[in-house]
């Protein structure tokens, strides 16, 4: 038995990684992410992975998990209905937001589509006669931002007494709680986003929670933060906005700690996932911080054309270019990478899983970037074939070019996608 062993989950959008240290030795695996129950792909990697150390699930001190759940829930758009209660008379500010335009030229400017629908306005005998509503609504999740909250929360505190009388399995979010800080939108958004992903994060954290321990593994499991900090399941339950940028804060710490080791004083931090790449700029050895950013931005670079969301965060830059990444054509015969995904359901055409887009993945083990006999450790062999067929299928054939020349061109693309973001950032 390995006394003192420590272990740690990281899930994105294709794969669920899983590394366990011990005595100085480390030992990690790499599974594709269970979409529908991401817990089984977690359960799945930590017993694979203890059980080829030879470490005992009970001798397990500390669980570290990062996750990017909630940040493809926002935007997916596949989180909780969600109804929003404000102040009367504030039902707009949702929409309104800054009353600016992120791109003033564009006549076909979209904003963000919001999270919630405002019902009506407040007072405690609306909100009683508003439970009914609600309910009929199949309300899943509540989002309460009162004006002037970030001051004195007493209103917010008694909506939320008369809400859980009524409504007593919906969960509540108070922006008194989640982001009590002055500017009603920044603070609404916050709000409505936490409620938006509330019962699908506490649902999957309880879950895990919980196979974790009958599996035997009892010790704390701590969830890393967008800020780069840890906090506990219970809090990360009932704030899961703080976990948005989760898994890519713990690359950038990573990139932190090894600019530091070697004496670095001028890093980026480039982490390229299934879905995303993210990159950030360590100065003097310390990753940017902010009070803000931006999620599910509706044109990559545009501030301003996302949901903004007002917690403490790494400073990063994310673009849709990973490796499922699906490449296409647009109307001009120019080849596209991105922002959809094939993700780890079907996944690339090389997995062998029924994928037919061709990605990213795709391409790189077409030009030999990766190879097919090795990739994940040798635990997962890539068809090579499904690959070729997949990009001739939706670039070659088109363009009237080899598979070789169509590969090279989706690397072409994707690679400068992530140089431009970084010379933005």
């Amino acid at each position: 038995m390995a006394e003192g062993a420590k272990l740690a989950v990281d899930i994105g959008g294709t794969f669920t990684d899983v590394v366990v240290e011990w005595a100085g030795q480390q030992k990690s695996i790499k599974v594709l992410t269970t979409t529908q129950a991401p817990e089984e792909g977690v359960i799945d990697g930590v017993r694979a992975v203890l059980d080829n150390a030879g470490v005992a699930p009970e001798s397990v001190e500390l669980a570290i998990h990062g996750t990017t759940l909630a940040t493809n829930a926002l935007i997916e758009r596949k989180g909780a209905k969600t109804a929003l209660i404000t102040t009367d008379g504030f039902r707009d500010s949702i929409e309104i937001a800054y009353e600016h335009r992120f791109d003033q030229y564009d006549l076909y400017m979209e904003r963000p589509p919001t999270l919630t629908p405002v019902l009506m306005g407040l007072d405690e005998a609306a909100l009683k006669n508003l439970i009914p509503v609600l309910a009929a609504e199949n309300v899943e999740a509540l989002a309460v931002c009162f004006l002037h909250s970030y001051v004195n929360a007493e209103h917010e505190c008694r909506a939320r007494e008369i809400l859980s009388a009524g409504l007593p399995d919906v969960p509540i979010t108070l922006s008194s709680d989640v982001c009590p800080e002055i500017r009603e939108y920044d603070r609404m958004s916050t709000t409505c986003a936490n409620a938006y992903v509330q019962p699908l994060m506490a649902g999957y954290l309880q879950r895990l929670a919980d196979a974790l321990e009958v599996m035997g593994v009892k010790c704390p499991l701590l969830l890393m933060m967008s800020s780069g900090g840890v906090t506990t399941v219970e809090t990360a339950m009932a704030n899961p906005i703080r976990l948005v940028e989760s898994g890519p804060a713990g690359g950038a710490i990573l990139a932190q700690h090894i600019a530091a080791e070697n004496g670095l004083d001028k890093v980026l931090s480039f982490d390229m996932g299934g879905t995303t790449a993210k990159i950030t700029l360590i100065d003097d050895q310390q990753p940017q911080l902010s009070r803000s950013f931006e999620v599910a931005r509706m044109h990559r670079f545009l501030k301003g054309s996302g949901l903004p969301i007002r917690i403490p965060v790494i400073d990063m830059v994310e673009i849709g270019a990973g490796g499922g990444s699906i490449a296409s054509l647009d109307e001009l015969n120019r080849i596209l990478v991105g922002p959809e995904s094939a993700g780890s359901t079907p996944g690339p055409a090389c997995y062998g899983q029924g994928g037919t887009a061709a990605t990213v993945t795709d391409a790189d083990v077409i030009i030999g970037r990766i190879d097919p006999t090795h990739f994940a450790g040798g635990k997962m062999r890539l068809d090579i074939d499904a690959a070729a067929k997949a990009v001739d299928t939706s670039i070659g054939g088109a363009l009237g070019v080899s598979v070789m020349a169509a590969a090279a061109g989706i690397d072409e693309i994707v690679n400068e996608n992530m140089a431009n973001a970084a010379r933005v950032h």
